[in-house]
This record gives structure tokens, sequence and C-alpha cells, in this order.
């Protein structure tokens, strides 16, 4: 199995996930925005929130099922997206290979 690289947003995208899917909040567009925001000081927009989650899900790694309708959202419905086995192995990878390169490093190298 090759694999899977993602860029700098998607990772942060799907790290979010993983956070907010072990708190009581929903991972949804702007949930993941507001915590992207506050992790990173970034701003996001949801819609390109909206467009990671979407490749992310098409990679396999975030599945997503829509939630209820409220009556602060109009009765519209909200699309909550979750962590796959794929993702978390992805993740898993992803930092293995960041720690490889951490450790690496000479320790004076931050002196």
């Amino acid at each position: 199995m090759s694999r899977t690289y993602l860029g700098e947003f998607e990772e942060l995208v799907l790290l979010a996930v993983a956070l907010l899917q072990q708190q009581p909040t929903e991972a949804y567009g702007v949930t993941i925005a507001d915590e992207l925001k506050q992790r990173t000081g970034r701003t996001t927009s949801v819609t390109g929130v909206h467009v990671v989650l979407y490749r992310l899900e098409e990679k396999g790694l975030v599945g997503s099922a829509l939630g209820g309708a409220t009556l602060a959202r109009g009765g519209r419905r909200k699309r909550l997206f979750t962590l796959t086995a794929a993702g978390q192995q992805v993740l898993q990878e992803m930092r293995q290979l960041r720690l490889g390169f951490w450790e690496a490093l000479p320790t004076p190298f931050f002196s």
C-alpha cells in the first residue's frame, strides 16, 4: 500500500477532526475552523475547511453523516465528520515521520 501524503492544511484539519471527536463538541465546518484559529492563530474560511474535508473524505481518511436539524440553523442539518481507521493510521505515520526528523537534528541545533 502506498503512503498517503498530506499537505499542511490537510493534516491540521484531520488533527482538528480527531480532537473534536474526543470532546463533546461535534466536528463540522464551523467548529473545525474555530479549533484551527484557536490553535494556530490563523483565520480560515469555513468554505476552505469544507473543501479539505471533502478531499479527505475522498481519500477515505474521514467519514461524514448529516446531523439532526436544529431551530438555531433554520431547520438545516450539519454535516458531521469523524476520523476513520485509515485517517488514524495516516496521522500516526505523519507523527512518526515528523518525530524522526526532529530526533535526527543535533542537540545544539536550537542553542
